[in-house]
């Protein structure tokens, strides 16, 4: 699920948009007035999306987008003299006046995109760090020095312990590390 967040410079117009999109089955965390709101709320998060107007209290659109993680994406409705200027990474734009049903429409679309991200992120591998790779490269040799087995098979039977105690590779490592050292 893609966490929504309203801006506008006035409370009444963020509000009925959020209501719009509730209504149309959209899942809105927060309905903000100042872009320092929105980068509170939107911190530590991966992803999600802002549907703003041009101008706020403290910021301007330009500058929200540079302060947001970039996996943040932004639906910008404003005038159109204002959306030729729009060439960031990530932002979405829709001219005003709008109508409702173009305004859902594009939601619909930016967040099935965001979705689809999502759904690439977390099929990738997760990348180890090197402190990682080298608490399982020693936990491997530890095996194979103790149980005079190749490195295929030190991996094998990490991977087995991990799964089938539901741990995590790395906390297997730590574990059998731990174990080794009180052997000895």
């Amino acid at each position: 699920m893609v966490n929504i967040i309203v801006l506008f410079p006035k409370q009444e117009i963020a509000r009925n948009i959020r209501n719009l999109l509730v209504r149309s089955g959209f899942h809105v965390i927060a309905v903000c007035v100042t872009g320092a709101q929105v980068i509170q709320r939107l911190e530590g998060a991966e992803d999600g999306l802002v549907i703003c107007g041009y101008r706020y209290a403290d910021m301007i659109y330009s500058e929200l987008r540079e302060y947001l993680p970039k996996d943040i994406h932004m639906l910008l409705l404003a005038s159109q003299i204002y959306l030729e200027d729009c060439t960031y990474e990530n932002v979405s734009c829709l001219p005003m006046p709008l109508k409702a049903h173009d305004l859902v429409s594009k939601v619909r679309d930016v967040i099935e995109s965001v979705s689809n991200v999502q759904k690439q992120k977390k099929r990738r591998p997760k990348q180890r760090t090197r402190e990682e790779q080298k608490l399982i490269d020693e936990v491997k040799a530890l095996l194979m020095e103790n149980n005079r087995i190749s490195e295929e098979e030190a991996h094998c039977y990490l991977q087995q312990r991990s799964m089938n105690s539901g741990v995590g590779l790395i906390e297997m490592a730590k574990m059998i590390k731990e174990s080794f050292t009180y052997q000895n």
